[in-house]
């Protein structure tokens, strides 16, 4: 787990901008999704920075320390705008990015003013920061949209440069909670497709006790094109996609421990 030196580097925007008053961060994008970030159709607000090189990354574009910085208000302002099309919906507001924790006081602050609009909450997140989430913030989180990379510990850090273990020390946190939990798991031939590999993680899961859903996610190639935008080799050149048959059997393994996976 690195330490706050090192966190601090891969910061979006000045971290003394949430010690001066209002909590202030930095928004690389927004969108509004139905039926992937969350329940209904969702307001998405996608933060920058992430510690995480995700290998098949289709966002490396918000791992930078770059964006809009915005204030608790200025989120609040849009979040109203959408308030009547998403809340029709039975949607809400989604937290994602990046690593959305990295900018954690300002997400809480997000959060709880969302809530006390009325509205559902969903935080998607690796849990690499999960240390970083106060009791506050996950009180103000509805469900969590939990991305766990690989089963092991050698798989997690070969497809993300980063240990598993503070994601799944999160993953406990949120069951001793009892707070709701979608599970998220991006199959990616050669890399964490093994059935060990997936065994590991639906075992996990499955003992939880709070996993209410699996999205298997196969791999894809879309986020080659910001790769080559930003200059960048795209790690997964070549790697090809899950086949039917891959995509079945893992969904398999899922099911057998009782996990609802889709």
């Amino acid at each position: 787990m690195p330490g706050a030196i090192e966190i601090a580097q891969f910061f979006p925007c000045d971290p003394r901008a949430e010690l001066e008053g209002e909590p202030r961060g930095c928004i690389h994008s927004w969108d509004i999704s139905t039926g992937v970030d969350g329940p209904g159709t969702r307001l998405v607000l996608f933060l920058s920075g992430c510690p995480l090189r995700c290998r098949y990354c289709q966002n490396p574009d918000t791992w930078a320390r770059k964006g809009d910085e915005e204030s608790v208000a200025e989120v609040a302002e849009l979040v109203r705008h959408y308030r009547p099309f998403i809340s029709l919906s039975g949607g809400g507001l989604t937290l994602s990015g990046g690593e959305p924790l990295l900018q954690a006081e300002f997400c809480a602050a997000i959060l709880a003013d969302a809530k006390r609009a009325g509205l559902h909450t969903a935080l998607d997140t690796s849990g690499f920061l999960g240390q970083r989430a106060s009791d506050a913030l996950l009180d103000d989180t509805d469900l969590v949209l939990l991305d766990i990379k690989a089963g092991s510990e050698a798989a997690h850090r070969r497809l993300t440069l980063r240990p598993l273990a503070p994601t799944l020390r999160f993953a406990q946190r949120l069951a001793q909670r009892r707070d709701r939990v979608w599970l998220r798991y991006v199959l990616v031939p050669g890399w964490n497709d093994d059935p060990s590999e997936v065994e590991a993680v639906a075992t996990f899961a499955a003992g939880l006790g709070n996993v209410e859903r699996v999205d298997l996610l196969p791999f894809h190639t879309l986020g080659e094109s910001k790769f080559e935008e930003l200059g960048l080799a795209f790690p997964l050149a070549g790697n090809p996609t899950p086949t039917v048959d891959q995509v079945a059997a893992a969904l398999a393994i899922f099911r057998r421990q009782g996990l609802p996976a889709h």
